[in-house]
C-alpha cells in the first residue's frame, strides 16, 4: 500500500475538519475492532450519571455535527 501524505499546512481548517470527518468515520465502521483506554468506561458512566441528574445537558449528535460544520464554514 502507498503512503498517503496531506500536506497540512495548505490544506483549510474545512478541509482538516473533512478529513478528519472521513477517518473518524472510516474507523468508527469496526468499533470493536478498537480498544477502549481503561479510564474511558467510568468518564462515560460519570458523564450519564451528570446527564440523569441534570447537571449536563444532552446534545442530538448529528445536531451537534451540523452545528460544527456552521461554524467551519
Amino acid at each position: 500500500m502507498t503512503p498517503m501524505k496531506l500536506d497540512l499546512l495548505q490544506m483549510s481548517r474545512a478541509e482538516k475538519l473533512k478529513a478528519m470527518l472521513e477517518l473518524w468515520e472510516d474507523l468508527a465502521r469496526d468499533d470493536a475492532a478498537v480498544d477502549s483506554p481503561g479510564w474511558h468506561e467510568a468518564a462515560l458512566h460519570e458523564t450519564a450519571d451528570r446527564v440523569r441528574e441534570g447537571t449536563e445537558p444532552a446534545h442530538d449528535w448529528e445536531a451537534a455535527k451540523q452545528e460544527l460544520r456552521r461554524r467551519v464554514a
